[in-house]
């Protein structure tokens, strides 16, 4: 029987034996308008639903497959209106850093700090948002399996920071797939730590597009129910009122006008999977 840890942003809690939580919003920082209107609708069904809701955009897609491709408004400006947003909305916030210097000016504004699944064992990284004090969402790479995540969980530890959740996005498949391994959610709960499964990401197809990223959005809510009946501390979720059209991963991106249906679903499942009792199978 494993001991769930709980970790508090702001009066929201993460723990595997919690109600789950939303993490959602737009892949990157957009236009105006469509902030709003997903900001908006996601606070007003997250609201009615009675579930969690931590806002996320980039302020910078560091990693994008081709030169051309948008990045975002950049560290300052983004910074700047996810500050507006908090104030204005009264949000709670979580973005991307890349590197140690960022992660110190971002933590002046973020509720939670998020590191990229392809920066994870960035030890220097790492350091400076354990320094921070503010909690950290860690995305497991691609390339790695869910045992080596400990590795990650050791370096936090040694620098401090027990305010740590572990996110899994899915692992490469051949060439531009990637595939979820459902009891890699469950292993990684061994560890204790908040777990959230990042829909989204696991839907891609990298590079599938040559200059950009592929992605199969129509499964959107079959992964979201398979990771949810492991029994895990929340879900993360990009969503766009034109995916079509949206500015990064929109191939992957649950239409927004979809979000209310999908959340009733997952938090019936939430709901039905905590209320049993734990079986220890030996």
């Amino acid at each position: 029987m494993t001991n769930p840890r709980k970790v508090e942003v702001g009066n929201i809690i993460f723990s595997n034996d919690s109600d789950f939580v939303l993490i959602a919003g737009l892949n990157v920082l957009e236009d105006e308008t469509t902030i709003l209107e997903v900001i908006e609708e996601s606070k007003k069904v997250t609201k009615e639903l009675k579930i969690p809701f931590i806002f996320k955009a980039s302020y910078d897609k560091a990693n994008r497959s081709s030169i051309e491709s948008y990045r975002g408004p950049g560290i300052d400006k983004g910074l700047d209106i996810l500050g507006k947003l908090k104030s204005d909305h009264d949000l709670m916030v979580i973005s991307d850093v890349h590197s140690p210097e960022e992660a110190i000016k971002a933590s002046k504004v973020l509720d939670l700090i998020q590191i990229p699944a392809f920066l994870c064992r960035q030890t220097d990284l790492i350091e400076s948002a354990s320094s921070t004090n503010i909690p950290v969402n860690i995305k497991k790479g691609q390339f790695l399996s869910p045992p080596e995540i400990k590795n990650i969980i050791k370096k936090f530890e040694h620098h401090g920071s027990t305010d740590l959740l572990i996110c899994e996005r899915g692992t490469s498949f051949g060439y531009n797939n990637l595939v979820v391994d459902m009891l890699g959610l469950a292993k990684l709960k061994m560890y204790e730590y908040p777990v959230i499964f990042d829909v989204t990401h696991s839907l891609q197809e990298p590079g599938g597009k040559g200059k950009s990223t592929s992605g199969r959005r129509s499964f959107s809510l079959d992964l979201a129910k398979s990771a949810i009946s492991i029994g895990i501390a929340g879900l993360f979720l990009e969503t766009h009122p034109d995916p079509d059209n949206a500015k990064c991963d929109g191939p992957c991106a649950l239409p927004l006008k979809h979000l209310k249906e999908f959340l009733i679903q997952i938090k019936e499942i939430d709901k039905l999977v905590k209320s049993f009792q734990e079986v220890e199978i030996t």
